[in-house]
C-alpha cells in the first residue's frame, strides 16, 4: 500500500511537469512562415524545402488632427491648414509623397500642394501647414479637403508600395448680406382703423437665408398675426414685410420690429428695428345741415360752362331766326317787285289805247268806255 502511494504521487508528478513544460512551450513566442506545402505533420515547407516567412502588415497613414484657424472660414479669405499624420502601421515607411487637393471649394495660395517626407517611422507623426484660400464662389457649409499619401516600405525583406486618401472637411461661411429696410409708416394713423407698415428685404448674399420670421412686439394695438412666418430668401431674392395693426387710442405707439433668421452657416440672427408712430383720432361727422364748401365750389366753378351753353345755343337760334327772317323779306320784296312789274305794264297798255281813240281832253270826258274783257285780268275802275 505504501508503494503504490508512491507510484501514485510520481505519476502525479510526472503529469504536473509535462503539464508545465507544455504551458512553457506554448507560451514561447512563434515565427509565422507562408505555407507552401504542409507535411502530415503540420510543418510548412517552401519550394526549396526552407521555410517562408508570411507577409507583415501593411502600414496605415492617417490623419490624427487638423485645424484651419476658427470655426469657419470666410468665403474669398486666406487661411493655413494645418494636419498632423501618423504612421500607425508597424513597420517604417520612405519616400512619402503627401498631395492636398482642394476640390471646388479651396485653392492654394501660395507655393505647392505637393511635399516630401523621406521617412516616418512606425508610431511617429509629422505636421504640415498648407497656405489655402477659400473660392468666392463656393458653396457655403462643410467643403471637403483631400489628401493623399503615397509611399514604400519593407515587408518580409521586399520592398513594396501603397497609398491612401484621407478627407476632412473646412466649413465655408458667406458673408451675411441680408439687407432689411427701413419700416415706411403710413401719413396718418387712425384709432381703431386698422393700418400697415411694411419693409423689404433683399438677400445679396450668395448663400440662402433660412427660417425667416417677422415679429411686431408692443402694447396699445391689436394684429392679426404678431408673428408671421416669412420662409427662405434664396440669393437674390428680394420682397416685402407687411404688418397689419389696429391702434386702440390716439398718442405715440411705441413699437419694436424684429426679424429673425438663419444665415448660410445656419446661425441664428435678429435684426430690431425700434418704431414710435403718432396715432390721431377719428374725425367727427358734421351734421350740422351746412352745405360742403367744396360742393358749392364745385358748383361755381360748374356754372359758368353752362351759362356758355346756354349763351351759344340762344345765339345759334337769333341766327337761325334772322337768317330765316332774311330768306322771307327777301321772297317778299322779289314777289311785290314781280306784282308791281305786272302792274306797271298793264296801266302803260291802257294809256296808249286811250290816247289813240281821244283826240282831245273833251272828247274824251264823253267817250264810252270799252267793255273789260273776262279773260283779262280785273284792273283798276277807270273814271272819265
Amino acid at each position: 500500500m505504501k508503494h503504490l502511494t508512491r507510484r501514485t504521487i510520481a505519476i502525479i508528478v510526472a503529469l504536473l511537469s509535462s503539464l508545465a513544460l507544455t504551458l512553457t512551450v506554448v507560451s514561447l513566442p512563434r515565427q509565422a512562415y507562408a505555407v507552401d506545402g504542409a507535411d502530415a505533420g503540420g510543418a510548412a515547407q517552401g519550394s526549396d524545402g526552407g521555410a517562408t516567412p508570411l507577409a507583415g502588415p501593411v502600414p496605415n497613414i492617417i490623419i490624427t488632427n487638423f485645424a484651419y484657424g476658427g470655426d469657419s472660414v470666410a468665403a474669398g479669405s486666406k487661411f493655413n491648414l494645418d494636419f498632423t499624420f501618423q504612421n500607425k502601421g508597424q513597420v517604417a515607411v520612405t519616400n512619402m509623397v503627401v498631395t492636398v487637393d482642394g476640390a471646388e471649394g479651396f485653392a492654394i495660395a501660395g507655393g505647392t500642394n505637393t511635399f516630401y517626407v523621406d521617412a516616418l517611422w512606425a508610431g511617429y507623426a509629422m505636421t504640415q501647414t498648407v497656405p489655402m484660400q477659400a473660392l468666392a464662389s463656393a458653396k457655403s457649409g462643410a467643403q471637403p479637403v483631400t489628401v493623399n499619401f503615397r509611399y514604400e516600405y519593407v515587408d518580409a525583406g521586399a520592398r513594396s508600395s501603397s497609398q491612401s486618401d484621407v478627407k476632412i472637411s473646412v466649413p465655408i461661411s458667406q458673408p451675411d448680406r441680408f439687407e432689411i429696410s427701413d419700416p415706411v409708416v403710413p401719413d396718418q394713423v387712425i384709432a381703431g382703423q386698422e393700418n400697415t407698415v411694411t419693409m423689404e428685404y433683399v438677400n445679396k448674399g450668395k448663400g440662402d437665408i433660412a427660417n425667416v420670421e417677422a415679429t411686431m412686439e408692443g402694447e396699445g394695438f391689436d394684429a392679426t398675426m404678431k408673428t408671421q412666418y416669412v420662409g427662405n430668401v434664396a440669393s437674390g431674392a428680394t420682397g416685402t414685410i407687411g404688418y397689419a395693426f389696429t391702434p386702440h387710442a390716439s398718442g405715440e405707439l411705441k413699437t419694436t420690429l424684429k426679424v429673425t433668421y438663419e444665415d448660410s452657416d445656419g446661425q441664428t440672427k435678429t435684426k430690431e428695428f425700434p418704431l414710435t408712430i403718432p396715432v390721431t383720432d377719428m374725425q367727427p361727422m358734421d351734421n350740422s345741415g351746412m352745405a360742403d364748401p367744396n360742393m358749392d365750389q364745385s358748383a361755381n366753378q360748374g356754372l359758368p360752362v353752362l351759362v356758355y351753353v346756354v349763351i351759344v345755343v340762344i345765339a345759334v337760334v337769333i341766327i337761325v331766326v334772322i337768317v330765316l327772317l332774311v330768306r322771307r323779306r327777301r321772297k317778299q320784296k322779289a314777289k311785290k317787285n314781280d306784282i308791281d312789274e305786272d302792274w306797271d305794264d298793264w296801266s302803260e297798255g291802257k294809256d296808249d289805247k286811250t290816247d289813240t281813240g281821244v283826240t282831245d281832253g273833251a272828247a274824251a270826258d264823253t267817250a264810252p268806255i270799252a267793255p273789260v274783257s273776262p279773260a283779262s285780268p280785273a284792273g283798276p275802275s277807270h273814271k272819265a
